[in-house]
């Protein structure tokens, strides 16, 4: 029997879009073992999904092992559909835990976002995209005191509608624009000191994102008053990020968003998570 863990992951971080992805400390766990027939058993986020050989990690345990004769239990704590990257860190949890070599290609693969499935394989914050149909990856210095508070209201945000509403092309003064604000956002997760609310700007996705997704300025705002050094959408939505210099800031900010989400009519949770420097970890029991 393989047990694999990965990391939730939240991505873009506002001029990062596609590109970049930090790992946060919140799991999925995925043990497989040879079975007579498929079966799959769930627990936590996403348990009332269907167990069968739709589900997705049976269709990545299946192809990676050639079988499907496994069993296959996930326990996860990441939020579905939340920005989060569940889908990433279920296909490379799924893949260590049957047998892949290349766990992250095949996440990547299944899940379409290299740079959530590189921050659940590598932990902590990366660069990653696709060059010539392979996944490229590279770990980037990040300030281990950094906290996180995750918003994330109890509403779906499907990525291909938040796809949908992206611009087709981006002007030259928006693209120097969200340049200038990675460089400085790169600065300031290498070094709390550094970090500066400018730096979590886009021109690119949040606010176009935001015709389908109304009260997100408003919530954006709340995470910064309350303390937030920078706010960005979390991956594609609709969970949203407040991107703190220490723990104590992050509690104050998980008060102020919740409050913030009753504020806007919506229901939800302020989640406080760190980052997650390990990545995937795989054991055998």
């Amino acid at each position: 029997m393989t047990i694999a863990r990965v990391p939730g992951s939240t991505s873009n971080l506002g001029p990062g879009f596609d590109v970049l992805g930090l790992a946060l400390g919140i799991f999925t766990e995925v043990e497989i073992q040879p079975a007579s027939h498929l079966m799959i058993e769930t627990a936590g986020e996403g348990a009332e999904r269907a167990r069968d050989a739709s589900h997705l990690a049976a269709r990545v345990a299946t192809e990676v092992a050639g079988t499907d004769r496994l069993f296959i239990r996930v326990r996860s704590e990441i939020p579905l559909g939340r920005g989060l990257g569940s889908s990433a860190a279920l296909a490379a949890a799924t893949a260590a835990a049957a047998g892949a070599e290349d766990p992250l290609a095949v996440a990547a693969r299944f899940d379409g976002h290299a740079e959530n499935a590189a921050a659940s394989v590598l932990g902590g914050l990366v660069a990653a995209t696709f060059v010539d149909g392979e996944v490229v990856a590279r770990k980037l210095p990040l300030d281990k005191e950094l906290c996180f508070v995750a918003l994330v209201p109890e509403r779906q945000l499907a990525t291909t509608a938040a796809r949908v509403v992206l611009p087709t092309t981006l002007a030259f003064a928006d693209a120097v624009f969200n340049l200038g604000r990675l460089g400085l956002l790169l600065a300031g997760l290498a070094d709390r000191e550094a970090l500066v609310s400018a730096a979590g700007e886009d021109r690119m996705h949040q606010d176009v994102r935001s015709s389908l997704y109304p009260e997100a300025p408003a919530l954006l705002e709340a995470l910064r008053a309350a303390g937030a050094t920078i706010s960005c959408w979390s991956g594609a939505g609709p969970g949203l990020l407040g991107i703190c210099t220490d723990e104590a800031t992050a509690e104050k900010v998980a008060v102020g968003a919740r409050v913030a989400l009753d504020e806007v009519g919506l229901t939800g949770r302020a989640i406080v998570v760190s980052p997650d420097l390990a990545g995937l970890t795989v054991r055998d029991s």
